[in-house]
């Protein structure tokens, strides 16, 4: 048994926990009960019947058995030859992480369960003798300090690069002039190493898509980061592009040996403690095959609609349309405009035991519970209009289609929601009113249109200024007059420039927002619609009754120091339209 543990006996943990915690005698006697019943811990039986939570608890422990709590750990400042002694799968298991080296020579390790002394004792065999002294720390903060102190442990990308070089020329020496195995070049452990290093980077960076670039004498590596390219490390050696693609091809399910076509494939990952989607995109250009891979982490966390960007109106717009029992919602916008992720949100917020919601996309990017997710397959004449007929077999109250792109689809959509059912799908359109004219332009009889649409959303994502860094500015008239913004009371209107920092990898933004703009369908439009009218009257009557444009909805964003105004005019197209502030 570990010594910390020996030493305290302690206080009775009922009488401390009665003591120094909200918990009641009647609670106690509660889970005293369920203790007698299941044989669980006291502890545990405690949490898991809500009277208490696991700070508290640990409180209470540490008071037992005299052990100090810690509330946070900084994973920085662990020593590194601790870690390179303890496997990251044995910290996990048993929630344990080494933190220091004490003055009388002992180790100092932070335990989630005091009382799970063997791993303690494995801990004095692997440091050789040397005593352990236990602190005690939630589990989450244990598990979180644990993924970040072992990714900061890993090696760098430009070492393994360097290994991975000296190991090719190892090779190109021992076959002579031979042509190069390129499977066992890539089964070979530093080009495993490097482009796990790779993905291990752009998670920490919170790249959404890496990019792999060939050229004639290099490899160029970029991540995206907030919808901007940069290159977070040197260009690799050109020698290393066959083994690195090879080895991005078996992880992603390709076949190495067909160079000439474009592939597609999606590979699943676990990364400090996270499960990633990664959709991978082979193409062959100039000087060998191009990789692009975009990482999509498997969590519900982003799919909130509040969290989203959308204001209060838009918000309470949007609650009351997915509601509804019937119609089209659409959402609009270019590739990347987070329109996919709008639509999950919505779906998130409905979805429910009591309501049968599927869904045909291209691909099914993340996969959501309780939700049939249909992926198109053109190759086998499973396209949108066909799977859309299916669905509606299959007695659907929800329908999301990734996307109408043609006349078939789009009619049967339409039909779908004057049948009874709520459809939601994108379109590729710059604003919301540019939609109506969309689906006259494919086909759709007007008073389909007029009749079938419920809302148009169209949005964008703007960068999100960096809370640490972000400087306070006074724009000129001519800059306020650009996003179309014009002080009521003729005060002077503060808003905000990006600086840099170490934080935002020096750029000035760090995360990303949408910029919405929800036009009702109401008579008005409808009768518009009914007209063929154009999308610039269309656009005027919505404003007149109340819709934020995108650039409107920005500069709103702008005075509340959420963004910059480069940052609206790079995204945003000039509307003519004055924001009051």
């Amino acid at each position: 048994m570990s010594h910390a543990v020996e030493m305290h006996g302690g206080l009775g943990l009922e009488r401390i926990l009665l003591g120094s915690t909200r918990l009641t005698a009647d609670q106690l006697e509660d889970a005293l009960q369920r203790r007698a019943e299941t044989g669980e811990r006291l502890s545990d039986v405690l949490v898991s019947l809500g009277h208490l939570n696991e700070d508290e608890v640990l409180e209470a422990l540490g008071q037992q058995l005299g052990l100090p709590v810690r509330a946070a750990i900084e994973p920085d400042a662990i020593e590194s030859e601790l870690l390179e002694k303890i496997p990251i799968g044995f910290a996990k298991a048993h929630t344990l992480l080494p933190l220091a080296i004490a003055g009388d020579g002992s180790v100092v390790v932070a335990v989630a369960d005091p009382f799970d002394t063997a791993p303690l004792d494995d801990l004095r065999l692997l440091f050789e003798g040397v005593e352990v002294q236990a602190e005690l720390a939630n589990r989450r903060t244990i598990v979180t300090a644990i993924n970040t102190a072992y990714d900061r442990g890993t090696e760098s990308a430009a070492d393994l690069v360097e290994d991975a070089a000296e190991d090719l020329t190892a090779l190109a020496s021992e076959i002579g002039q031979e042509p190069q195995d390129l499977l066992d070049a890539s089964d070979d452990a530093p080009i495993i190493r490097l482009v796990n290093s790779l993905l291990q980077q752009a998670v920490k960076e919170r790249a959404s898509d890496i990019h792999i670039e060939p050229f004639e004498s290099e490899i160029r590596v970029r991540f995206r980061v907030d919808d901007v390219l940069h290159e977070p490390i040197d260009p690799l050696p050109k020698a290393l592009q066959a083994s690195v693609v090879s080895r991005m091809k078996i992880m992603g399910g390709l076949n190495i040996a067909e160079k000439r076509l474009p592939q597609d494939g999606r590979i699943r990952l676990k990364i400090a403690g996270r499960d990633y989607d990664v959709r991978m995109s082979t193409v062959p250009i100039a000087h060998g095959e191009r990789v692009v891979m975009r990482l999509l982490p498997r969590t519900t966390d982003m799919f909130d609609l509040e969290r989203l960007g959308l204001n209060e109106i838009q918000l309470a717009g949007m609650t009351r349309l997915i509601q509804r029992p019937n119609g089209i919602v659409l959402v609009t916008g270019p590739t990347g405009s987070g329109k996919t992720t709008t639509l999950y949100a919505a779906l998130s917020r409905i979805n429910s035991v009591d309501k049968n919601i599927i869904t045909i996309e291209d691909p099914v990017e993340i996969q959501l519970k309780g939700v049939g997710q249909i992926e198109v397959n053109p190759k086998i004449g499973l396209t949108f209009a066909g799977g859309l007929r299916s669905v509606l077999r299959q007695d659907p109250q929800v329908i999301l289609v990734g996307e109408i792109r043609d006349l078939e689809t789009a009619e049967i959509a339409v039909q779908a929601s004057l049948t009874g059912h709520l459809v939601f799908s994108t379109l590729h359109t710059n604003d919301a009113p540019s939609a109506i004219t969309r689906l006259v332009d494919m086909g759709v009889e007007p008073f389909l249109v007029g009749s079938s649409l419920a809302a148009v959303l169209a949005q964008r994502l703007i960068r999100v200024l960096c809370d640490e860094c972000k400087e306070a500015v006074e724009p000129t008239p001519e800059e306020l007059a650009e996003i179309g913004v014009r002080s009521r009371d003729g005060r002077p209107v503060r808003v905000y420039e990006p600086r840099g920092c170490a934080r935002c990898n020096h750029t000035g933004y760090r995360g990303r927002l949408g910029i919405f703009e929800l036009m009702m369908i109401d008579d008005e439009i409808r009768h518009l619609a009914t007209q063929t009218t154009d999308a610039k009257t269309v656009k005027r009557k919505a404003v007149e009754l109340g819709m934020h444009t995108l650039r409107a909805d920005g500069a709103r964003k702008v005075v509340q120091g959420v963004t910059s105004i480069a940052e609206l005019l790079r995204v945003t197209e000039e509307e003519g339209v004055v924001a009051q502030i």
